[in-house]
């Protein structure tokens, strides 16, 4: 994920930089990071986990408890 593509999917939910942080569980610096490419003056790169979290953020996934345990089901 590209910092641009980042930004728009942060707009595109109409969130703040403090609402997606606390959607994804970052600090509001973290969202500056992911946004600009750059941390201290260095490339930054998203990472994949963040990537994959505001994919199931946009499918409407809010929590995860992980996978189920199937010998509780029988």
């Amino acid at each position: 994920m590209k910092p641009s593509e980042f930004k728009k999917w942060r707009k595109d939910r109409g969130l703040t930089q403090e609402q997606a942080a606390k959607k994804l569980g970052l600090k509001k610096r973290a969202i500056q990071y992911y946004e600009t490419g750059k941390r201290d003056g260095k490339d930054f790169k998203i990472p994949k986990t963040t990537e994959l979290a505001c994919y199931a953020i946009s499918l409407g996934v809010e929590h995860y408890r992980g996978p189920q345990d199937l010998e509780s089901d029988s």
